[in-house]
């Protein structure tokens, strides 16, 4: 996943916070909570990151799909 602007950081984690699952986002060895905008805004963000869900498969699929605009492969 990338988030590499301002805008795309603030509707990221808008779309995140609609969900109950707990999410990381993991940069190198460096953890961040994708939740919190503040978190999000201590990355990296030119670097490319892991997006990890703590949740059923069901629920991670939607997640995913919400999410689809920030995939890179």
């Amino acid at each position: 996943m990338l988030l590499d602007s301002i805008d795309k950081v603030k509707k990221f984690v808008s779309i995140a916070e609609k969900f109950d699952e707990k999410m990381d986002l993991v940069c190198g060895r460096n953890t961040f909570n994708a939740k919190s905008i503040i978190s999000v805004f201590n990355m990296d963000l030119a670097r490319p990151f892991t997006l990890r869900i703590y949740g059923n498969e069901r629920n991670t699929e939607n997640i995913m799909e919400a999410l689809r605009e920030y995939i890179v492969d």
